[in-house]
């Protein structure tokens, strides 16, 4: 049975604050917990009023105090905004706090625009290009390495599983070539999920952390009783998407019937689009999209995010989607 995770984007909600959106992220993970997910991700992202997770480690902590069994992760830390040692000794902090319950996910994209990018890392040279350099220095650091002068405590000796996050070719042939697991943001930027999971796979070469490839694949679930309440909630994240690509980002609105259908053809395309790898509707249709998902792609893990205004809807459709795996 193919396992599956949960990416939570600790949404700030329309009216709401962070404090709430912090409430309903542990609720939810102790949710996930009971129902049998592999893994709770949080992602790092900056200046955006519906993101609450801006300090990731810091909320990956709150989240690991609040569960027992559960691995928390970052998915990800995107790493041209910090220091490589940095990291390692926070990533270390919690692996030693919560050991063998902690994963480090990376990601290349500085998770903001430009000028927050610059606020994040003023005084470094905040360069994407960077990025497998910066990995590899990571790595030392966890493996207590002599190349590097200064030792990460605590972090060094510490196994965190690292993978590699993409929605490209460029972080397939990373992960291929350190020989770690790798995650595709599918749920937003599916283009390139099929041309960068052949590539990943067929160049992966084992190492000390990983002897064989591991594919795991962001995908959207509105799970609700009936289709029609499922779709009802799912225009929140249509509308917060359409919002972000028109350069307004705002908190998660409340859901809007019938929202797509007042959009122009250029907005509805590019919903399409971004929203490709989703399954929205009552349980059998949830369940025939997945299986469909999965028979595509072959993924090895499913990192399910669901973007609901309303709490309990949330909670519910994460309810389904464990029902629905056992199905599959």
């Amino acid at each position: 049975m193919i396992p599956f995770s949960v990416l939570d984007l600790a949404p700030i909600n329309q009216g709401s604050d962070a404090a709430q959106s912090f409430r309903n992220t542990l609720a939810l993970a102790r949710h996930a917990e009971a129902l049998g997910f592999q893994r709770y991700w949080l992602a790092e992202h900056h200046g955006m009023p519906g993101i609450a997770s801006a300090a990731t480690a810091v909320l990956i902590g709150h989240v690991a105090g609040g569960t027992s069994t559960l691995r928390v992760g970052a998915g990800g830390i995107m790493l041209p905004n910090h220091a490589p040692l940095a990291i390692a000794e926070q990533f270390g902090t919690l692996e030693s706090l919560y050991p063998g319950r902690i994963d480090l996910g990376l990601g290349r994209a500085p998770g903001s625009d430009a000028a927050t990018a610059r606020a994040m890392r003023r005084h470094l040279a905040s360069d994407a290009d960077q990025f497998p350099q910066d990995v590899m220095e990571l790595l030392d650091y966890f493996a207590g390495s002599p190349r590097q002068p200064v030792q990460a405590v605590p972090g060094a000796g510490l196994q965190v599983p690292v993978w590699i996050l993409g929605s490209s070719l460029f972080g397939a042939q990373l992960a291929a070539a350190l020989g770690l697991p790798y995650a595709f943001a599918s749920h937003f930027a599916p283009g390139q999920m099929m041309a960068a999971i052949e590539t990943y796979r067929s160049q992966f070469r084992p190492s000390a952390r990983l002897a064989r490839p591991h594919v795991m694949l962001g995908f959207n679930v509105f799970a609700a009783d009936t289709d029609e309440e499922a779709a009802w909630h799912a225009t929140s994240l249509q509308q917060a998407f359409v919002n972000l690509r028109s350069g307004r980002p705002t908190p998660l609105p409340p859901p809007v019937a019938g929202y797509a259908s007042g959009l122009d053809a250029q907005a509805q395309a590019l919903l399409a689009q971004v929203l490709s790898c989703s399954a929205v509707g009552a349980p059998e249709t949830v369940r025939r999209q997945l299986r469909a998902f999965i028979e595509q792609t072959e993924a090895d893990e499913l990192m399910i995010t669901s973007q609901f205004f309303d709490t309990a809807a949330r909670l519910r459709s994460y309810e389904i989607a464990a029902e629905v795996r056992t199905m599959l």
